[in-house]
């Protein structure tokens, strides 16, 4: 054939492929994609920033004394991050930023720098801690016992009663759930239990079988007179569910509400996300952890290989505490005053069972109190033999990185699972980024190499664990709303120890020489995530 038929031949049966086989079906999808509801937000977004940007670059190339301005500007705000009582690694990154850029430095730090509630969110927040602090009360009797126990556990217990006002239980208990499949299915289970309500709080909501399973029973309890209620974050759902998802489920019967919707407009307010998984049956049944509700998190989907999640389940009195989190936040969003008393059910007075301390807590990121950051260094620092952590990410601030290079050179076994096949490559290269500092203190590093490791588990000394929805990176740690489980002397915390053992095989492990063994350029490429990883 000669060589101008043979390209006509190419070009033809490439097109072909074009427009008929995947990248036809993208070509015929782009103008949809184009105009998806992120798409043109985040464009109207990067758009004010970019008019921002140049505006204050032209003023700074034609007025000098505009520049002189906006350096002094800079210095304010250096003095203002350093007086503040930030995350000294947030600080440092926001000073780099603005020093190194003043103009673009200080224009986005104007713009999404501030981590605090303004005074509207302030009021916003004081009736979730009202509502916290009205229908939740400590049994004394409770707190006396768990002092005389051995450990940390009463000092942890301590700390999340005072500074999250969540009480600790003796009479409930959990069951720990080493994979999305087993959750779903007990998931399933109890919500065709539910009599009275049933409520769904959750980062992620996806179509797909999890979520068409979990909507037949909500619809068909609606039906039934129950009341139903689901609430989901609008940036995490942007890509998944239509933008009228909300009337959509009301027309089903079923109440439903999106947290912080994703608008064009600048504002700090859009890094605050509910990254907290809560499911509530009747008061007396509540799940959370890290399992979403879409299809990768039970494995019908593999987008990055075998997808290794967690989840728990709360039963007993204790579940009181994550239907209180629930419509706290239901209020903060729906801005109704609801008898939060009208929805516990009863409760059996009982002795102990003996089946150990269960103390389910939430962190704001609207507040000076990091909880869920407090909480995992009190249990690398309190640790006497063993810290098994795993999380998707692990971007770390400074006192974090202590705590593990401290507790791994006094002996104690600290080790880190990871995943083996990231989601984010970005994120991940911050993770990598982490590895280096912590193997050489004699952390040991683990990734999983079956796939995506998502669970979010801190485990000390086998006795003591925090089982939940909160990665061990800045935006989970600080900027977002989240919810975890303290487990201590349960059954659950062997369950947990029994998932680290099963799991550490299917690893490989990152040693120090391999993190050593990089070039020049992803040496230097790392350190600057490591600076920056706080505005990631």
């Amino acid at each position: 054939m000669p060589r101008l038929a043979r390209r006509v031949v190419c070009w033809y049966n490439g097109y072909n492929l074009l427009t008929e086989g995947k990248g036809g079906v993208f070509m015929r999808n782009l103008p949809k994609l184009l105009f998806q509801r992120v798409v043109v937000v985040s464009l109207a977004i990067l758009l004010q920033i970019g008019f921002l940007l140049a505006g204050m670059f032209w003023l700074r190339d034609y007025r000098q004394w505009i520049h002189i301005a906006l350096s002094a500007f800079s210095w304010i705000a250096v003095i203002v991050i350093v007086s503040n009582r930030n995350n000294p690694s947030y600080k440092i990154a926001w000073i780099v930023l603005i020093l190194a850029f003043p103009v673009a430095g200080l224009t986005i730090y104007l713009l999404f720098g501030g981590n605090k509630a303004s005074s509207r969110e302030n009021r916003k927040m004081e009736r979730i801690d009202s509502v916290t602090m009205r229908y939740l009360h400590q049994d004394e009797a409770v707190l006396a016992a768990l002092r005389e126990q051995p450990g940390p556990a009463y000092n942890h217990a301590r700390y999340l009663l005072k500074s999250a006002c969540f009480p600790v239980y003796d009479n409930s208990e959990a069951v720990y759930y080493p994979g999305g499949e087993p959750c779903f299915k007990s998931m399933l289970e109890e919500l065709e239990k539910a009599e009275h309500y049933i409520f769904l709080e959750f980062f992620i909501i996806d179509k797909g079988e999890m979520w068409s399973a979990i909507l037949d029973v909500l619809r068909r309890k609606a039906a039934a007179g129950l009341d139903v209620r689901v609430l989901y974050d609008d940036f995490g759902c942007i890509t998944r569910l239509p933008g009228n998802y909300c009337k959509k489920l009301r027309a089903l019967g079923v109440q439903a509400h999106v947290f912080n919707p994703y608008v064009p407009v600048l504002s700090a307010r859009l890094n605050n996300r509910d990254h907290r998984k809560l499911m509530i049956v009747d008061g007396k049944a509540a799940f959370t952890g890290g399992i979403n509700l879409a299809d990768e998190y039970i494995n019908v989907t593999s987008p990055y290989g075998h997808w290794k999640d967690c989840g728990i389940l709360v039963r007993g009195e204790a579940a009181w505490s994550m239907t209180v989190m629930f419509l706290s936040m239901w209020d903060y969003v729906a801005r109704l005053e609801e008898a939060v008393d009208a929805f516990r059910p009863f409760y059996p007075v009982g002795q102990p069972d003996g089946r150990g301390y269960l103390q389910p807590f939430a962190d704001s990121p609207l507040d000076y109190e990091d909880v869920g950051a407090t909480i995992f260094q009190k249990l690398i620092q309190s640790a006497r033999d063993t810290v098994w952590i795993m999380t998707p990410y692990l971007i770390l601030d400074e006192k974090m990185t202590s705590a593990l290079c401290v507790a791994a050179k006094t002996g104690v076994d600290v080790r880190i699972i990871t995943p083996g096949i990231p989601d984010k490559w970005y994120v991940h290269a911050v993770t990598r980024a982490n590895y280096e500092v912590l193997t050489e203190a004699g952390v040991r590093i683990f990734e999983y190499r079956p796939g995506f490791i998502h669970a979010k588990v801190c485990l000390s000394d086998e006795t003591n664990a925090v089982v939940g929805t909160v990665n061990m990176d800045f935006r989970s740690l600080y900027l977002h709303f989240e919810d975890a489980v303290y487990l201590s002397g349960c059954e659950a915390v062997g369950e947990v120890a029994a998932d680290f053992r099963e799991t550490f095989p299917q690893c490989r492990e990152i040693s120090y020489a391999r993190c050593r063994h990089i070039y020049l350029h992803q040496r230097i490429g790392r350190a600057l995530l490591r600076v920056f990883s706080p505005l990631m």
